[in-house]
């Protein structure tokens, strides 16, 4: 199955279905598309931090640092 991003509302929905027992685990996985692996990596997660995403930065902050303003960054690059 090829990469896509799951949004973090079917996630949530997904585990509300298996927690409350409203949907068994195959039917869940079909309606919402995802493999038993990413299941059971996104359980685990919702056990171990109460959430289905995880705290990673964010990307477009990956790299720099913000605690240079742009004229610093002039200076270090004369």
């Amino acid at each position: 199955m090829p990469f896509r991003k799951i949004s973090r509302d079917v996630k949530l929905a997904a585990i509300r279905l298996y927690e409350r027992e409203l949907l068994g685990l195959l039917d869940i996985l079909d309606c919402c598309g995802f493999s038993e692996r990413t299941w059971f990596r996104i359980l685990k997660l919702w056990r171990e931090t109460g959430d289905v995403v995880n705290p990673q930065p964010h990307r477009a902050l990956r790299g720099r640092n913000p605690d240079y303003f742009l004229d610093e960054f002039m200076h270090l690059l004369c």
